[in-house]
């Protein structure tokens, strides 16, 4: 019997204070050139939902930040899998901007925010070892793909990966691309459980970084708003060069990951894609299916949360997860055996891709 690595346990933590739309609605937004934008608020915001999708997001409440985001996931996820905390042999929390308290223009990741998490969990088993990564949005794929390879290598046979974010404080309001982020975190317990080939587990994964010209397509920046202070900076994005590239390369990394699992795409019960464009999250999986000659997509293979969730970045996979498993998103059920795929893409630029078996 070989080791399989096996997703045992999963948990969410979706922030209650909702934003919608309307809330941009007076809003003045300027372009990167830090002119005015004539268009009206309102007109922008209808356009900003027909592209993305998104109706709503959630934003974590002042007291709360990451980590304690990620603590509230993490014991839901150990809860599902019926585990002893002290069991957990690695604790990887994947994140960008690390803790930013509310009003404040400064984050703190020292020490490690996996490090804060395991101490709020009361996890005292000096042997649990706790650490970040950073990949932009495909950050809790890399933890999975991390936990699997020490998993496979004997060095650990249960880890806890987390995703939590709150993009809401490093947003510049002035920019109309502050729409799209959201505050969360979800949580997964990925165990060494032992099984024929056909078992559940992670079958095959891939990753890329693109760090030419794709380096500058999502970085930090200061606020659109003229005259404004230089020295704070913001979460930046140039959209269109984002969509080019990813619908270039998100497609081709998918297929390779298939191709290293020996699956066939039509197997492929369900893609959890990263929740960053409706339309362009469409676009992967027409492009995807294209690339074996294949025109009509499978209805419902594609769960959503965007509309009211919102980008939450290295959270939107492990929490539509979680979401799926639990049985709230409607025509999205998985049973055993079934096969999925994750698949992220984000600042970097990183492309990072696993088929697993439920």
């Amino acid at each position: 019997m070989a080791i399989r690595t096996v997703i045992t346990g999963t948990g969410s933590y979706i922030p209650p204070h909702i934003k919608t739309n309307k809330d941009f609605a007076a809003q003045e937004f300027y372009g990167e050139d830090h002119v005015k934008i004539a268009t009206a608020s309102s007109e922008i915001v209808e356009k900003f939902k027909d592209i993305t999708g998104i109706e709503e997001r959630r934003y974590a409440g002042n007291e709360f930040t990451a980590c304690d985001m990620g603590a509230i996931a993490a014991k839901h996820a150990i809860e599902d899998a019926g585990i002893d905390h002290e069991s957990i042999d690695q604790i990887i929390v994947a994140h960008n901007f690390g803790n930013v308290l509310k009003n404040t223009i400064q984050s703190d990741a020292v020490p490690s925010l996996a490090s804060h998490i395991k101490h709020a969990l009361g996890i005292i088993n000096p042997n649990c070892v706790a650490y970040d990564v950073l990949f932009g949005c495909p950050g809790w794929i890399l933890g999975v793909t991390q936990a699997d390879a020490f998993i496979k290598a004997g060095l650990a046979k249960r880890c806890l990966v987390i995703g939590t974010e709150t993009l809401s404080r490093v947003i510049d309001q002035y920019d109309r691309d502050s729409m799209i982020f959201s505050d969360g975190a979800g949580a997964t317990i990925i165990e060494a459980v032992e099984g024929s080939d056909d078992s559940a587990g992670i079958i095959a994964s891939s990753m890329q970084s693109h760090c030419n010209d794709e380096l500058k397509y999502i970085t930090m920046g200061k606020s659109y708003l003229p005259n404004a202070d230089p020295s704070v900076r913001y979460i930046k994005m140039k959209g269109r060069k984002v969509y080019e590239y990813a619908i270039k390369n998100v497609p081709l990394a998918m297929k390779a990951c298939l191709e290293k699992s020996g699956v066939d795409v039509t197997a492929v019960k369900k893609f959890f894609l990263h929740q960053a464009n409706e339309k362009m999250d469409e676009g992967f999986i027409k492009a995807l299916f294209k690339l074996y000659s294949i025109r009509e997509v499978p209805k419902d293979i594609m769960p959503m949360s965007i509309h009211k969730l919102g980008n939450s970045s290295v959270a939107t996979i492990p929490t539509l997860y979680d979401l799926v498993k639990r049985g709230e998103l409607s025509n999205h059920q998985l049973e055993r055996g079934d096969i999925v795929m994750f698949a992220s893409v984000g600042a970097g630029m990183n492309i990072n891709a696993i088929c697993y078996r439920v």
